[in-house]
């Protein structure tokens, strides 16, 4: 059999003609060496479209799949697809006339609709794998690439509103944990303290969480980790850490993470980084 070169044409990436045309593939049994699929991305207007006609020249055994929602568009790749012989689907807009005929309203036919959909999608999954992957420190290096690093010693939520943050507003959080035997990295001290703030805790609370995270992770007795006097001198240190940086402090001890998240946000936003 001669090798089948599928051309998908677009106004986004291309992406969901993919997965549409691998779907139907799967039920004729091919190898994927048994045929090529070529993307033609943002395909908006019949300028476009002419330039990745040229490109289709080159290929034998053709067939030519539309996700495109500019009528026009579509309506020259048909009258070309027609001309020269070559077998073609229209996945879009046969979807779209049912659609309107049920919704009863015309569609907007706007091209990238899906894709700001699809931006978003990917923001979001990149932030939170920044935020997964550079939890509590882990690469100092990154805190340049951040859009906000939350500093405060342990047990002050600063990995869950990390990963919220990152999951609602798509931003880039990195956090470090500040601890007295440990001095914070120089970057820290280098970055806009716009783009920091800080997280603490009443002494009451993180005696009350730390000894139950030491009941959980099986630690015997004798952890100074939940001591008064031990939570005490990290918060003494961490309130000079910030004082020294100047950025704003948010007291966690009574608030819930989505609420925290909203002062963050509120911070940002007063501030100008968001």
């Amino acid at each position: 059999m001669e090798k089948l070169n599928i051309h998908i044409f677009s106004d986004s990436f291309g992406e969901s003609g993919e997965q549409v045309v691998r779907c139907a593939l799967s039920q004729f049994e091919l190898e994927s060496s048994n045929y090529n699929l070529i993307k033609h991305r943002h395909v908006s207007d019949l300028k476009a479209l002419n330039r990745e006609f040229g490109k289709i020249k080159e290929y034998s055994n053709v067939f030519m799949l539309f996700t495109l929602v500019n009528l026009e568009v579509v309506e020259k790749a048909k009258e070309f697809c027609d001309s020269k012989g070559i077998q073609y689907s229209d996945l879009l807009n046969p979807l779209l006339n049912s659609l309107k005929i049920q919704i009863g309203k015309d569609p907007k036919r706007e091209s990238g609709k899906f894709r700001v959909l699809d931006e978003e999608y990917f923001n979001r999954v990149d932030a939170i794998e920044f935020a997964v992957k550079f939890d509590d420190g882990k690469d100092s290096r990154m805190l340049h690439d951040a859009d906000l690093i939350l500093i405060g010693i342990s047990r002050t939520s600063k990995t869950p509103l990390s990963i919220y943050l990152a999951n609602k507003v798509h931003i880039k959080v990195l956090n470090i944990p500040l601890v007295p035997e440990v001095e914070p990295p120089k970057e820290l001290y280098e970055i806009s303290k716009k783009r920091i703030i800080g997280l603490t805790n009443s002494v009451e609370m993180l005696n009350k969480i730390r000894k139950e995270r030491i009941k959980c992770i099986g630690v015997k007795n004798g952890s100074t980790y939940s001591s008064l006097g031990r939570i005490i001198e990290e918060l003494e240190y961490a309130e000079k850490i910030m004082k020294k940086i100047g950025c704003p402090i948010i007291d966690v001890s009574e608030k819930a993470i989505e609420e925290t998240a909203q002062v963050i946000v509120e911070i940002m936003k007063e501030q100008g980084v968001l």
